[in-house]
C-alpha cells in the first residue's frame, strides 16, 4: 500500500483523507444509532427479565427511553457521540442508515416495549441483528481508520522528507 500512496499526487492524498473522513462521519452516525436502538433492545429484555414473576401493565412504554437514549447516543453528552466535523444536513442519508432502518423495521423493532408485540425470543432476534450490524459497521470503521491514518502518515513523510513544504500548504501548492 505504501508504494501506491507514493504514487498519489499531494492533492489526490488531501482529497482521500477528507473523503474518508467525511464517509467516516456517516458510518459513525449510523454506528450510534444501532447502538441507541441496541440499547433499547436490552433495556426492554432486562425489564422483561425483572419483571417476569409481574405481568402488571407498566406505567409508561419506552418512548421515553428511546427519546433518552438516542439524545445520549447521537447528540447527548457523556454518551460518546463526536460531533460531525462539520454541520451536516445529509449526515443522516445514505444506504448504511437504509440498511439499519430496513433490518429494525423486518424484525419489527417498532414494536419494541409494546406488551402486545415481540415477544422474548423476537427480541433476542432483533437484538443479535443489531449486533451483527453494530460489529460489522465498527469493523469497516477500523478499515477506514487504518487507511486514513496511512494517508495522513504519508502525507507526514512528504512533509518530514522535504517533498511538500508547509509553505506550499498555505499557498495552496
Amino acid at each position: 500500500m505504501t508504494d501506491d500512496l507514493r504514487a498519489l499526487s499531494l492533492d489526490d492524498l488531501r482529497a482521500q483523507r477528507s473523503q474518508l473522513q467525511d464517509d467516516d462521519d456517516r458510518v459513525s452516525y449510523v454506528r450510534r444509532a444501532a447502538q441507541a436502538r441496541l440499547d433499547l433492545v436490552r433495556a426492554e429484555l432486562d425489564r422483561r427479565q425483572s419483571d417476569a414473576g409481574d405481568r402488571s401493565p407498566r406505567d409508561q412504554d419506552l418512548s421515553g427511553e428511546l427519546r433518552r437514549v438516542l439524545s445520549q447516543q447521537l447528540t447527548g453528552p457523556g454518551g460518546g457521540a463526536r460531533p460531525p466535523r462539520e454541520d451536516r444536513d445529509d449526515i443522516a442519508d445514505g444506504p448504511l442508515v437504509a440498511e439499519l432502518d430496513q433490518l429494525c423495521a423486518d424484525h419489527g423493532f417498532h414494536l419494541v416495549g409494546n406488551d402486545a408485540g415481540l415477544d422474548d425470543a423476537e427480541l433476542q432476534v432483533l437484538a443479535e441483528a443489531l449486533e451483527g450490524f453494530e460489529r460489522r459497521v465498527s469493523a469497516d470503521r477500523r478499515e477506514r481508520f487504518e487507511l486514513i491514518d496511512a494517508l495522513g502518515a504519508e502525507l507526514l513523510r512528504r512533509y518530514r522528507d522535504g517533498e511538500a513544504s508547509v509553505d506550499g500548504l498555505l499557498a495552496g501548492d
